[in-house]
């Protein structure tokens, strides 16, 4: 997969960028744009298809466009495609909470009340775009919310409290399973910058 292919790259020390000057990626504490990561991590990851499966791939996009045409599909994102491929998965809210790790905050802090009564109050479409915003995927483990996978294996949820301004998005990492979550002032303001972060940030990282 994808992130196994981007687990074994970050592993590896590397010493050149795309576009940019020669400098050590993963050994150092360094820490690159992450639009400069983006883009080395997106080529990496294109060049290793291509030469692993291009083949295949092609027999398979071959067959594809021949049920559902490529213009039909250009319109959505790879989010949209997911969801009307796989449909709307059923996401238990008690076992994401019961699977949860807070950092800066407590179980019984104000805003993670807040949270989880936001979350219970989406319907299905934005509980699947919270976790796609999140994960990276709307699929829900088939063991629970326990095998939640990350980059190095089993990683729970964890909710991060961002102590910078109240006026910010949440924001996710969706290698770790993490969100970002200010420490907003209100309920219904931590439910509209939620919704408003899962609905138009099409990745996890936003900002207001």
């Amino acid at each position: 997969t994808h992130r196994t292919v981007l687990n074994q790259i970050l592993r590896q020390s590397t010493t050149h960028l795309a576009d940019g000057p020669f400098a050590v990626l993963v050994d150092y504490i360094r820490v690159l744009d992450f639009d400069v990561k983006r883009k080395y991590f997106r080529q990496e990851l294109e060049r290793l298809d291509e030469g692993a499966i291009r083949k295949q791939l092609a027999a398979f996009l071959e067959g594809f466009y021949e049920i559902i045409p490529k213009r039909l599909i250009s319109i959505f994102t790879e989010q949209e495609l997911e969801l009307l491929i796989s449909g709307l998965p059923t996401i238990d809210i008690d076992d994401l909470k019961a699977n949860t790790e807070y950092h800066k905050y407590q179980g019984n802090s104000i805003q993670i009340q807040w949270f989880w009564r936001a979350l219970r109050s989406f319907d299905q479409a934005d509980r699947a775009k919270f976790l796609q915003f999140v994960t990276g995927t709307s699929k829900v483990p088939l063991q629970g919310f326990a095998a939640l996978e990350g980059m190095n294996g089993i990683q729970k949820f964890q909710i991060h409290r961002d102590d910078r301004s109240t006026d910010r998005l949440p924001s996710a990492h969706t290698c770790f399973n993490q969100l970002d979550l200010p420490a907003y002032e209100s309920y219904e303001k931590l439910r509209q910058m939620l919704l408003l972060a899962i609905q138009e940030c099409s990745e996890g990282f936003g900002l207001a």
